[in-house]
């Protein structure tokens, strides 16, 4: 974690030499690297607008009274070191202000930002980043699979946490790799509620003593969501919390860049050996999944032009029970209707909108296949990845 006292920064001064990062002001010496000192003044001497995505895993302020012990008399390894303790909720809210203003004075306008926290702080935090001018996109439920049991029994087991996913504002052009999510949930749109263990195992950082490094140390599968959703290969992700470098070899290990902030010199330690030991990969195909979205626009009227699909075709529903004929002009006829692909879909199921392309169905002569694969030919085609053929 870093904070706001006792700066030991050793990071150039702003204005000394280095190589600028493409489109973004940054220099070779402000990514990839850990930044140690005050966040707030870090932050606000790196060039304005020039990170894409900002992750927080700021102090919670869990304001703990005394030691907590299990039922055989134990004590818990609770989180109870200098970085967390605040004097009062306004020093907490102005901490909170600070840091939030000089990360969205970082981001790029179409940037977002994501920050983690317990009922401790996540509701603090949320209402001052929307009157800072965030816009909030989503609170992310982490659903731990092994959460520390309420010893007390006075309790419900507290065994989640949230994450707010904001843009920098209302009319942010964010980034969210919607294709990308849904492969890595097995084709099924990612939910808001994300089933992950704590960080265990040989995951977690321990120092010679055999104790833990970091109280709060996140699973890096935790991280694997937040940068593969709204980063792309060759952003850069702002941890101004650095602790260990779960930020920070996530991003190493997916080709993007990361930018830590700590202010702990034995976290730096540990997060640098780390770091030192993960190997970044280069190829762009496994790291970057391919958006629909982005996609160039294929008009349907196309793959009757290049007698992907002739006039008079009959097409079918992927259900079977409605069925249509092609046009010559690139239009649908039905019984009582002719458009669009979509608009006709959309009328025979008395709907409000359908997606044609994957409504609509042609025989291969074996079986039913969307009209989406004769698009993929074309878009394959203008790619350079192959030539349209006849299906």
């Amino acid at each position: 974690m870093a904070g706001t006292n006792n700066d030991m920064s050793s990071r150039r001064k702003p204005g000394s030499s280095g190589n600028k990062q493409k489109d973004s002001g940054l220099r070779r010496n402000d990514v990839n690297c850990i930044h140690q000192g005050d966040c707030i003044k870090i932050m606000r001497a790196l060039p304005k607008e020039s990170v894409d995505t900002v992750f927080a895993d700021p102090p919670y302020n869990l304001q703990l009274n005394g030691d907590l012990h299990r039922p055989n008399n134990s004590l818990v390894d609770a989180v109870d070191d200098n970085w967390d303790q605040f004097e009062s909720m306004k020093a907490y809210d102005d901490f909170t202000a600070g840091w939030l203003s000089a990360a969205r004075e970082t981001l790029k306008p179409d940037g977002s930002l994501w920050v983690i926290g317990s009922y401790h702080n996540i509701f603090r935090v949320g209402s001052i980043l929307q009157d800072l001018g965030f816009w909030i996109l989503n609170d992310i439920i982490w659903r731990k699979s092994n959460p520390m049991p309420n010893f007390r029994g006075r309790r419900f087991t507290n065994a989640h946490e949230t994450l707010i996913w904001a843009a920098k504002s209302k009319d942010s052009k964010y980034r969210f790799n919607y294709d990308a999510m849904k492969a890595l949930n097995e084709d099924l749109q990612m939910r808001s509620d994300w089933f992950i263990p704590l960080c265990t195992g040989g995951e977690r950082l321990k120092d010679d003593d055999g104790q833990k490094v970091h109280p709060t140390q996140k699973p890096e599968a935790l991280l694997y969501r937040v940068i593969m959703s709204s980063t792309n290969p060759g952003d850069t992700v702002l941890d101004p919390f650095f602790g260990t470098g779960t930020t920070g070899a996530v991003a190493k290990k997916l080709g993007r860049n990361f930018i830590g902030v700590e202010r702990e010199t034995d976290y730096i330690k540990f997060a640098r050996q780390r770091l030192d030991g993960i190997k970044k990969l280069g190829d762009g195909e496994i790291l970057h999944t391919p958006s629909k979205r982005e996609e160039p626009r294929i008009p349907f009227g196309t793959l009757i032009e290049r007698g992907l699909l002739k006039p008079g075709t009959q097409l079918v529903s992927s259900n079977g029970r409605y069925k249509a004929k092609v046009g010559a002009d690139g239009s649908l006829i039905a019984t009582g209707h002719r458009g669009s692909i979509h608009k006709v879909g959309a009328a025979l199921q008395g709907a409000p909108s359908c997606n044609g392309w994957t409504f609509w169905h042609y025989s291969d002569g074996s079986k039913p296949v969307p009209i989406d694969q004769l698009r993929q030919i074309v878009r394959d085609e203008k790619a350079g990845r192959g030539s349209a053929t006849l299906q």
